[in-house]
């Protein structure tokens, strides 16, 4: 595998840096003092911006990281005796270490969805167990927008999938790690992929797109929000200097840098599965910053010994090459070039 340093590659988004206005919002709150845990002008400004997309009466968390804003979420509308409907691609499902189950004490209920995406008749199947005394109780459905597939959620879907929700006495939560990018991609705004379409809560992401690290928990329930900061302190996700967090969501949120970081992150992967069509086939739909590939086991370590990305477990031969922010096109260019040398090498070797 390459060595690390300077280079730009195709495992994680979250391996781009910090975008340069983001750097310069960290330097102008990097000055004198600031009352901590959120008792600051910076805090203030970042939830008003947040409540300027998502609406006036949304409660507003800053939290660390992604599993974090996750539980936190979570936290605030499950109970331990209550269970989470989600995708078996859901990060809070796959790849979380079971901290939902850890810190929420709620059971996930995986759905085998189609490219990472459920259906409100898929959750149906997991309403059987209500009222029973042995089961956990179904309470929210959960999805990811995009999804870890890199697929979307149309807002009509996602309404389909509040209806469904409310008309069952449950709630509907997004994980929104890469909501800019979905946003982006379909041409809409954050609003219109959460409170328009009925959407509850939501964790919001933007250390995939150009931020240091910090995320948020929005809940869109006033009566979420009364229990939610004593959770989050519970969850050590309250940040003593709030500041920081806060110039960062206010820098990435503020204006359009958002849609401009998303939208150049998707137009990089479309530029790669366009560069490799024809030598390899895409496992998913390329619709956001996403290619998930099935390669020839045979040319996986040649390609990683020059370019840096992931094998995508179980399925032996798939791959995962992300995008970011910072993705240029002669990256993407150098990549599509070997992976038509390397891949057409093992097809004729075979």
């Amino acid at each position: 595998m390459p060595e690390f340093g300077g280079g730009r590659f195709f495992a994680s988004d979250n391996a781009a840096g910090i975008h340069p206005a983001v750097l310069d919002a960290l330097r102008d709150a990097n000055q004198g003092h600031a009352l901590g845990y959120g008792n600051d002008a910076w805090t203030r400004r970042a939830v008003e911006v947040l409540r300027g997309h998502f609406g006036a009466g949304a409660e507003v968390l800053l939290v660390f990281g992604g599993t974090g804003a996750n539980v936190v979420a979570l936290r605030a509308a499950v109970d331990s005796h209550q269970a989470v409907i989600c995708s078996d691609h859901a990060h809070l499902y796959r790849d979380e270490c079971g901290a939902p189950e850890r810190l929420v004490g709620c059971k996930l209920l995986p759905v085998a969805g189609v490219h990472g995406k459920i259906t409100a008749a898929q959750a149906r199947a997991h309403l059987w167990t209500r009222g029973g005394v042995h089961y956990a109780q179904p309470r929210l459905v959960s999805v990811s927008q995009a999804t870890e597939c890199g697929t979307l959620y149309a807002p009509e879907e996602l309404r389909a999938l509040a209806d469904f929700a409310h008309d069952n006495g449950l709630l509907l939560h997004v994980d929104g790690a890469r909501l800019a990018n979905a946003a982006a991609a379909l041409g809409t705004s954050l609003r219109a992929l959460t409170a328009d379409a009925g959407v509850d809560l939501l964790s919001l992401g933007g250390t995939k797109c150009g931020l240091l690290g910090a995320e948020a928990v929005v809940l869109l329930r006033p009566e979420l929000a009364e229990r939610a900061p004593f959770y989050r302190k519970q969850c050590a996700q309250l940040p003593s200097k709030s500041r920081f967090l806060a110039a960062q969501l206010t820098a990435l949120y503020g204006g359009e840098l958002w849609r401009e970081l998303a939208g150049h992150a998707n137009a990089m992967a479309r530029r790669l599965a366009d560069a490799v069509a024809g030598v390899v086939e895409p496992a998913h739909p390329v619709e956001t910053n996403a290619v998930f590939a099935r390669l020839p086991e045979a040319a996986i370590a040649p390609l990683r010994e020059r370019f840096i990305f992931n094998p995508w477990p179980p399925e032996p031969g798939l791959v995962r090459w992300m995008t970011s922010w910072d993705t240029r096109p002669e990256d993407v260019d150098a990549f599509g070039r070997a992976v038509r040398e390397v891949v057409g090498g093992a097809a004729s070797r075979s």
